[in-house]
């Protein structure tokens, strides 16, 4: 059908612009053909785009994770719901722990490892972690009420308390660390940059504290924790931790998998920042 831009029917005079609302060829010549034959070629383009449909723009893909595995019990939760491995959740639910730990694999590729009594919320671009303590591997970025983290393939420890505050831990590479609102937003405050081997400790207002250096002790007392000990699913990121102590502190060593397997990655695949 052809339609004009006044209350005249539906023909075409020359004296009146007309809309295109039919992908017919027979249509556009009677209608601008008269006059300006000149935008027949155009209008045709334009006709046949409409006939072959419009591109439709997609949704940005919902945040996932999937349970990996889940140890010491079976208090691993999805919205207050006793999870079981492979279960998925999708944004924006959230994802606890009481007296058990677990690990997650992220739809980005980077897997998260919770510890016993944490809440971590699906988001858009970033989880939430509520409270409680999180090792990610890989390329996933993280926020709290106050912060966000952004990565590009690194190993961190996130851990908020019961009053807000977080500490970052940065095992290897490095987490670009910006200040939020309220609400949510970015604040304008200058970003901290938390290089490896560096512990950010943050305000649940978001003030920076601390910023100390990790000592090999500090090293051993995660790599011995319950972050790694008892856990066989692997770790994205695990080859580049192993090349980091090697290089920087050769008397840590990554643990070993239950039955004496050392935790030796299947493959290591460089980063590129």
């Amino acid at each position: 059908m052809v339609r004009c831009l006044s209350d005249s029917p539906p023909r075409c005079p020359n004296s009146r612009r007309c809309i295109v609302t039919s992908p017919r060829r027979s249509k556009v010549f009677h209608c601008l053909g008269q006059r300006n034959p000149e935008r027949i070629g155009l209008l045709l383009i334009v006709a046949a785009s409409l006939h072959l449909g419009a591109p439709v723009c997609a949704a940005t893909p919902a945040e996932t994770a999937t349970v990996k595995e889940i140890l010491d019990g079976n208090e691993l939760f999805i919205d207050a719901r006793q999870a079981r491995l492979n279960q998925q959740a999708v944004s924006p639910q959230e994802i606890s722990t009481e007296n058990s730990r677990g690990q997650l694999s992220f739809a980005s590729g980077a897997a998260g490892r919770l510890n016993r009594y944490s809440q971590l919320r699906l988001g858009s671009g970033c989880f939430l972690l509520r409270k409680g303590e999180v090792l990610v591997s890989g390329r996933q970025s993280g926020c709290t009420r106050s912060s966000r983290l952004s990565v590009r393939g690194t190993n961190y420890v996130l851990r908020v308390d019961d009053e807000g505050g977080s500490e970052l831990t940065v095992l290897e590479g490095s987490v670009e660390v910006e200040p939020l609102t309220e609400g949510g937003e970015p604040s304008g405050q200058p970003s901290t940059t938390v290089n490896g081997g560096e512990r950010l400790r943050l305000s649940a207002a978001g003030v920076v504290l601390t910023l100390l250096k990790l000592s090999s002790g500090d090293y051993s007392a995660i790599l011995e924790g319950p972050l790694f000990l008892g856990f066989t699913a692997p770790l994205p990121a695990i080859g580049s931790l192993e090349s980091y102590l090697r290089s920087r502190l050769p008397g840590v060593s990554l643990p070993s998998l239950p039955g004496g397997s050392p935790l030796i990655p299947l493959l290591n695949l460089p980063r590129f920042f």
